[in-house]
């Protein structure tokens, strides 16, 4: 009965996995090549975002730079004003990546971020950014989101 069960939840994650669509995004000063993102779950956009939920956040590249670290760094933009997100880990070379990142290599970075109840219900752009030893985008995106109860 173990196995069934465990047959079931792999076919269900798989089944996630499949229906995962990318997501159009702006570019905000990406370094990387053949970005692909993906955000489950969003079927369009705005990605809307429900709270008390978790999402996932996918994003496929080939980089152009090497960097022996990488660090994510998020924000809200509300009004224009750039407002900082916490996310449970912001260090890319615990997030798929395997560092050092080496130039002309593809990478899948995958990482998790929680949608509180505290949060108010509001439209906002989610601005997500890899950076380089430097400091610099490796990628850099942005998408319309509305958070919602």
């Amino acid at each position: 009965m173990e196995t069934v069960y465990r047959l079931t939840a792999a076919l269900l994650a798989l089944t996630a996995l499949c229906q995962a669509q990318p997501v159009k995004f702006h570019d905000c000063g990406s370094k990387a090549e053949q970005i692909i993102v993906d955000v489950t779950p969003c079927a369009t956009l705005p990605c809307v975002l429900h709270k008390g939920q978790n999402y996932s956040v996918n994003v496929t590249f080939t980089s152009t730079t090497s960097s022996q670290t990488s660090e994510a760094v998020v924000h809200g933009i509300l009004a224009g004003l750039p407002i900082p997100f916490h996310i449970p880990n912001s260090d890319g070379c615990k997030s798929g990546i395997q560092c050092p990142i080496r130039k002309m290599q593809k990478y899948n970075y995958i990482n998790s971020f929680p949608i509180k109840d505290a949060y108010p219900s509001v439209e906002l752009e989610v601005k997500w950014e890899l950076k380089d030893d430097d400091k610099n985008d490796i990628f850099c995106w942005v998408i319309p989101v509305k958070i919602s109860s």
